[in-house]
């Protein structure tokens, strides 16, 4: 996601300093060099060495006559994006007021100038941040072109947004938007049939790959929906459904004004009508399976041009197989292309993929960010 990327990480004196080694090992993990900018206040929180240990280089701690501002994000500097996160309301104030007192302000100021994306995670006490002061700084900045990642409000404080939030925040600004201004609604995960108040019928979707395919087009710039997400999912905005109706109804709302659809979630394919009360065990039980709707389907009844992806699990194990199911819904449905994958990779890491299209078949072999990004991809030169 990161590879090759050039990270600048400015850190200011937010108690959320004492993330800054976690972040800067993770944006790393994810294939970025980083540099690390600290103000005074900053270093009285976390420790220059332990920067530099996090990022596997110096630290700038002030702004000398070799001129580490220019040399970072200046017209011909190293950075690909300026990463300011913790940043304090005293910062972000100051960049808008162009006031250059501390090696990350000044950054700043050469970053914005010379057209290096900065991005923003401001983190400080809730008071603070609804300051309509700081509300206005944050508001000039980001007219600016400034991405800010937003704190997570909680217990009276705006903490900082998480490491994926973060990162993912840094790989956008920092590459190539091929799918900017694009709305892409995506399905991801298992849906849930109830059979009583306590049990369901579902099966052995995680959502992970739904989840990589979203993160993978917020990345290239789409705003994106995810249907059916759950926990933190800081990049798209999130339709929490439990049965197949209620995706298929939410996924039809959402595509009203997308610009293409991906459902890689796993669908139930059956529903009951459920008890009211709980079913007693200890006796024999036969449940009326009845069809659900198939929800490409009914996308394509209602919105006839949208380019949709679809995906096919199956359990035959062989490729001829997975392809021939593949190109029936291709077909049926007037897919773009559909992502075809034996049903064994469900809840793993790991995945093996079919990309199919009505003439061309190719393999994917790898982690499901992976295939997500390939998804992505893929997406963004049909769109």
């Amino acid at each position: 996601m990161l590879s090759g990327v050039n990270v600048a990480l400015g850190v200011t004196g937010s108690i959320a300093a004492v993330k800054v080694v976690e972040l800067a090992h993770e944006l790393r993990r994810r294939g970025a060099s980083v540099r690390a900018v600290v103000t005074e206040s900053a270093q009285g929180i976390v420790h220059p060495w332990a920067v530099e240990f996090a990022t596997d280089a110096p630290v700038v701690t002030e702004i000398t006559g070799s001129v580490e501002h220019v040399k970072l994000c200046g017209r011909d500097g190293w950075a690909d994006v300026f990463l300011i996160a913790p940043a304090t309301a005293n910062t972000v104030g100051k960049i808008a007021a162009a006031v250059d007192d501390s090696p990350v302000t000044t950054t700043a100021t050469t970053a914005l100038g010379a057209g290096v994306p900065v991005v923003v995670a401001p983190a400080m006490h809730e008071p603070m941040y609804d300051h309509p002061g700081v509300l206005d700084a944050i508001d000039r900045v980001a007219s600016w072109g400034v991405d800010f990642v937003d704190p997570r409000v909680e217990e009276g404080k705006a903490k900082i947004a998480s490491e994926e939030a973060i990162v993912l925040a840094a790989a956008r600004a920092a590459g190539d938007r091929p799918l900017d201004g694009e709305h892409v609604v995506v399905t991801s995960g298992a849906t849930s049939e109830p059979i009583d108040p306590v049990r369901v019928l579902t099966n052995r979707s995680s959502g992970k790959t739904g989840r990589a395919v979203a993160a993978a087009c917020y990345v290239r710039g789409a705003d994106v929906t995810l249907v059916h997400g759950d926990g933190d999912v800081p990049y798209a905005d999130v339709c929490d459904v439990e049965t197949a109706a209620e995706m298929t109804a939410a996924t039809l709302d959402a595509c009203e004004d997308a610009d293409a659809l991906v459902s890689a979630a796993a669908i139930s394919d059956y529903t009951v009508e459920p008890s009211e009360e709980k079913i007693r065990s200890g006796r024999e039980l036969t449940l009326d399976l009845q069809p659900t709707r198939k929800l490409l389907d009914a996308v394509r009844d209602e919105y006839p041009t949208l380019p949709i992806v679809g995906f096919k699990a199956e359990t035959s194990g062989e490729d001829d197989a997975m392809v021939e199911a593949a190109r029936g819904i291709l077909d049926r449905s007037a897919l773009s292309f559909v992502v075809a994958n034996d049903a064994s990779v469900m809840g793993g890491d790991e995945t093996r993929a079919l990309f199919v299209t009505a003439d061309d078949a190719s393999e994917f072999v790898g982690d499901k960010q992976g295939l997500g990004r390939r998804v992505a991809g893929e997406l963004a030169d049909r769109l």
